[in-house]
């Protein structure tokens, strides 16, 4: 028996045997043409055999998925059809004369590599989807078949390098029990198809393909990340018992979707969910989530090389509002810096994490901004709309993006538009100084929402996507636990309410250090609410208050905080 580690990608457990899904050699031999327009013709007709392709993966991916879920596919048509992609393609053919694989080639790197380094985990996910689409047109333009997950006929466990979207959602998941990869992570495209099929994986192994052959046996922990190649009987009879558990543990969740998020002593709190789009709508209902703490608005920025119109946001957001029961807090665009805009082009900075992004983009592409608050005013009539500005550093940039969004109201009233009177207006606590100013602000804000993932990092002024320094990346460190407790005491002490929206809030050891600390709204991935609800409901608030005491004024490491927390509630993470 060999025991591999990789990182828990999808919960639940599989035993069954290895289905290695191998890639085909799609190395380019880079060789110059001397016929330009022929070889963009033969680009050109292996963009349409793609489409065709994508569209009959788009049609046999709704029997496994949604429509929502589906429409991962109607991206991937958006990103062929990219007249940014198809452009500089053509460039290459026609300056270096370079064949059309290789073009392709060089063009995809550029676009994977600039959605790779970005710092949010959404637009980190179009890479998977560049690479996804590319790899397919590579392939048909080198004469090359792609395996096909669709014809698997037994249950398997999927062994690959990587998983693509596509491979993903073709996966029939009566058959296919769980999936190992090399390469991957807990936020790329497959990983959450896979938590929305309820398919286990394991991901981020780096040998599964070297360790494994076809037909092994194969037992996958999708909640440890551990992996075990042709285990013994033991072994076996332990991952079947646990299985059984796990198919009765998600029967209980189930039951859940309508249920209060109450402690055992009455404690109510709000558990809402995180969306990138009007296409999450599904996963909210079908997830429990009281509403929606975090609508991230960057992708009506991304769908287009051209900034998104009044009326297009307007529609997003109306759409979001008809269709959540429940407060929808929706963050103002969170762009520049790391996340580059063909339309809001920004100056080239030393430190993009630290320069001009989000509320300072605003600040200077005013009228940008006041387009989106318009959109966001008529929309609010139709929902609870809580609108949330990002990155605010001090109290005169609060005054000042409110004073903005009050003269866009006025406006609109003067025009006789119908606007909502009842929108709150508050801040995301991301940056250090607004945490440890969190009773100024919480005199002028409607409440806060903290964004853990920032806050981390510029606390510990560390990057957390580098590798060489992650141990850095310390959400249940005392210290942030202290900026987390200051700023929900600031509101309390005004009135007003404190809730979280980084992956922190979703965790299962931070359920009794919030709950705790007082957060009165949870916001996360759609897919993490009921296991978050019924820890919840099985913790005390008195005694949840004496664990988050503690761990806010005697103890000085995250290791610290981790064991105490494990030692007084049985939350093992």
């Amino acid at each position: 028996m060999t025991n591999v580690k990789g990182i828990a990608a999808s919960s639940g457990y599989a035993i069954a045997k290895a289905y290695k899904l191998d890639m085909p050699d799609l190395t380019v031999t880079r060789t110059t043409v001397e016929d330009t327009e022929a070889e963009i013709a033969l680009y050109n007709k292996s963009v349409a055999a793609v489409k065709l392709e994508i569209a009959a993966i788009k049609e046999a991916a709704t029997k496994n998925l949604s429509e929502e879920e589906a429409a991962v596919f109607d991206a991937h048509a958006q990103i062929l059809e990219d007249p940014e992609l198809q452009s500089q393609v053509e460039a290459k053919i026609n300056d270096e004369k370079l064949c059309a694989p290789a073009a392709l080639e060089d063009v995809a790197n550029l676009f994977i590599t600039m959605f790779s380094s970005m710092d949010d985990a959404y637009f980190k996910e179009r890479a998977a989807d560049v690479r996804d689409v590319t790899t397919r047109l590579k392939a048909n333009l080198l004469g090359k078949s792609l395996p096909n997950p669709a014809l698997i006929d037994e249950e398997v466990v999927i062994i690959a390098h990587d998983l693509t979207p596509s491979d993903t959602a073709q996966l029939n998941k009566n058959l296919v029990r769980g999936f190992i990869t090399d390469i991957g992570g807990r936020t790329s495209h497959s990983a959450i198809l896979a938590r929305s099929m309820e398919i286990p994986a394991v991901v981020a192994t780096n040998v599964i393909t070297e360790t494994v052959n076809d037909g092994d046996m194969v037992v996958l922990d999708g909640l440890t990340g551990d992996v075990f190649v042709n285990p013994d009987e033991e072994t076996v009879s332990t991952y079947e018992a646990k299985r059984k558990e796990f198919e009765d543990y998600k029967a209980e969740l189930k039951t859940l979707k309508t249920a209060e998020s109450v402690s055992t002593d009455g404690h109510k709190v709000l558990l809402v969910a995180n969306i990138g789009s009007p296409n999450d709508i599904e996963a909210i209902k079908q997830n429990g989530a009281e509403g929606v703490g975090l609508f991230r608005t960057e992708f009506l920025y991304m769908e287009s090389d051209e900034l998104p119109t009044e009326d297009s946001q307007y529609e997003a957001y109306k759409t979001v509002l008809e269709n959540v029961n429940g407060p929808v807090v929706v963050r103002t665009m969170d762009i520049g810096g790391d996340k580059k805009l063909k339309a809001l082009p920004v100056p080239e900075e030393m430190n993009p994490f630290l320069g001009v992004r989000a509320i300072r983009l605003c600040f200077q592409r005013e009228e940008v901004f006041r387009t989106q608050l318009r959109a966001l005013l008529r929309a609010s009539v139709y929902g609870d709309l809580k609108i949330m500005f990002p990155m605010i550093a001090t109290v005169e940039e609060f005054k000042k993006a409110k004073g903005i969004l009050l003269d866009e109201k006025a406006k609109l009233v003067a025009e006789g538009v119908k606007v909502s009177d009842s929108i709150e207006v508050g801040i995301m606590i991301e940056i250090p100084a607004a945490a440890v100013l969190a009773d100024q602000f919480a005199k002028v804000v409607d409440f806060f929402s903290i964004g853990t993932n920032d806050l981390i990092q510029y606390t510990f002024a560390a990057d957390r996507m580098s590798s060489t320094i992650n141990y850095l990346y310390q959400p249940f460190n005392p210290s942030i636990l202290r900026l987390v407790k200051n700023t929900i005491d600031a509101s309390h002490r005004e009135g007003k309410w404190t809730g979280m929206c980084g992956e922190m809030a979703g965790e299962a050891l931070a359920a009794p250090l919030l709950l705790g600390l007082g957060l009165d709204e949870f916001s996360m991935s759609a897919t993490s609410i009921l296991a978050q609800r019924k820890r919840i409901r099985e913790l005390s608030y008195e005694e949840s208050k004496k664990v988050a005491e503690k761990a806010t004024t005697e103890l000085s490491t995250m290791e610290e905080v981790v064991e105490l927390v494990k030692a007084e509630t049985g939350i093992e993470g």
